[in-house]
């Protein structure tokens, strides 16, 4: 039992380390075992990089795949000598499948926002609102509310650059609104992801499990119960920070961008994408990256008609075609479009990190370690409290919110999906907010937060927002505690 308790603790730290793919009557129990010790052992260093990133500028996709490839190979030379050598093939193809839905979904989403930038459409947005000439307590505000209700639509990543956009193009030297600003952005975009499978990867990795509760199937439409205490977790560190914000406006204005030709459309088809995947999940049981997928193809023949209508328009107005962008069509040109060219620009490497971290805690949950982790976690630690076995999960799933703000919420949410522990709605529900709130407390802990601090270099710090993050961890906690009484038929 002494040789078991070691890894545990490391798993209770690193919560990437409890996802599995299952016990499986036919895997071993290798926890104790040289095996799983050096898969850990990997896994540690290859995150260590990740989070280092920063400082390294390594991709963080890449030590998570060379992690995950070591990781399956030594498990499945193990196997092979123990005469078992289908038991990880089998394993490693259920994590590819599920990888495979995930990154298609992303990657129809990603094009769309591509699209739509290549358009114009953000860069519209951002003018018009450097245009109104709004004062700093107002940008403040606007901002986070952008972000707040943009996020559920495009993704929080996405949506915090483009806020961050507006704030440092109005803030100027004002390095402490630029500071506020974009912990608001950030606080508000995470939040708004968290109540649409949209929004983050985590919230669509919960929608896309299609999970079974007592009550009913986790659907599209439950995480709307998580709105009020989306709201209550951005707005009450807003509240507090506003009060700091400089009451000044700012100096000059912006220049007009306006929308290129068919934005509009693309948004609509956006739109359309998304009520496609809705409706082949909901309605006739097909997974939803069937119905993004069929959405692609609205945006690749709305291209292919942007293409020949142009340079038809651009006939009838100059008399003549324009054989040179016939021909050369490129993605700069104000009108050319090619939704290829969107593909190639998605974020390969939050796809590949994506793979990386499936496969490489896909092989230690395969090892034995999720039954480890799910013990503790999610039985004993109710049981030490004394708490009923609705809200045994709670301590459990409040604690995936706070790693999140140290790991990424990526692993974390997988974890508890590959667990599988038996919750109700509400209780997943809790996973779902805590995993994609918490990383909100600190600058690191979420994928906006680490982008800002790229965009807004020098302005926006690690040490300037842990500064406020004493404020930040009262909006979870106000969260959870809206959600517990909110929807407390749920659970």
């Amino acid at each position: 039992m002494a040789s078991r308790l070691i890894p545990l603790l490391m798993l209770l730290l690193v919560p990437g380390l409890a996802l599995a793919a299952g016990n499986d009557k036919h895997s071993l129990d290798l926890t104790d075992h040289w095996v799983g010790f050096t898969a850990i052992a990997i896994f540690v260093l290859a995150y260590a990089l990740v989070m280092a990133e920063e400082f390294t500028h390594l991709r963080k996709s890449k030590p998570v795949i060379l992690a995950a490839g070591l990781i399956w190979g030594i498990v499945a030379w193990y196997y092979q000598s123990h005469g078992l050598p289908d038991a990880t093939e089998l394993a490693v193809r259920h994590n590819l499948l599920e990888y495979a839905e995930l990154m298609l979904f992303l990657l129809v989403a990603m094009t769309y926002i591509n699209a739509m930038d290549e358009r114009n459409v953000f860069e519209a947005l951002r003018s018009w609102l450097i245009k109104k000439g709004f004062g700093f307590r107002q940008l403040f505000w606007i901002t986070g509310t952008l972000a707040f209700f943009i996020s559920p639509i495009a993704d929080n990543l996405t949506t915090a650059l483009l806020m961050c956009a507006v704030v440092l193009a109005v803030g100027g030297a004002n390095t402490k609104f630029i500071l506020l600003a974009c912990i608001n952005i950030v606080v508000a975009a995470n939040a708004g992801g968290a109540f649409s499978p949209f929004g983050d990867i985590t919230t669509l990795m919960v929608w896309q499990k299609n999970i079974a509760t007592p009550q009913g199937t986790v659907d599209f439409f439950q995480f709307f119960y998580l709105f009020l205490p989306a709201i209550i977790n951005w707005v009450v560190p807003a509240v507090i920070m506003s009060f700091a914000v400089p009451n000044e406006n700012p100096q000059g204005g912006g220049k007009s961008v306006s929308m290129k030709r068919g934005a509009r459309r693309i948004i609509t088809l956006f739109l359309l994408t998304i009520i496609t995947a809705v409706s082949f999940h909901n309605f006739i049981h097909m997974p939803p990256v069937i119905g993004m997928l069929t959405g692609l193809a609205y945006l690749q023949f709305f291209g292919y008609y942007l293409k020949k209508t142009y340079h038809r328009e651009l006939a009838n107005t100059n008399g003549e075609a324009n054989t040179e962008l016939e021909h050369d069509g490129q993605m700069g040109d104000p009108i050319a479009f090619d939704v290829f060219n969107k593909i190639a620009r998605a974020e390969w490497d939050t796809l590949l990190f994506f793979y990386g971290v499936v496969l490489c805690v896909g092989g230690l949950g395969f090892i034995g370690y999720l039954a480890l982790a799910s013990e503790v976690m999610y039985t004993e630690w109710g049981t030490l409290l004394g708490l009923s076995a609705e809200m045994s999960a709670t301590p459990a799933n409040v604690a995936v919110g706070l790693l999140s703000a140290v790991v990424d919420n990526i692993p974390v949410m997988f974890a508890v999906l590959t667990m599988m522990p038996n919750m109700s709605e509400g209780q997943w529900l809790l996973a779902t907010l805590t995993a994609g709130v918490g990383g909100s407390m600190l600058s690191i802990g979420s994928a906006a937060g680490v982008a800002l601090m790229g965009q807004a270099r020098g302005k926006y710090t690690f040490f300037g927002h842990l500064k406020w993050a004493p404020v930040i961890a009262l909006g979870y906690i106000a969260s959870i505690l809206t959600h517990l009484w909110l929807n407390s038929n749920l659970f």
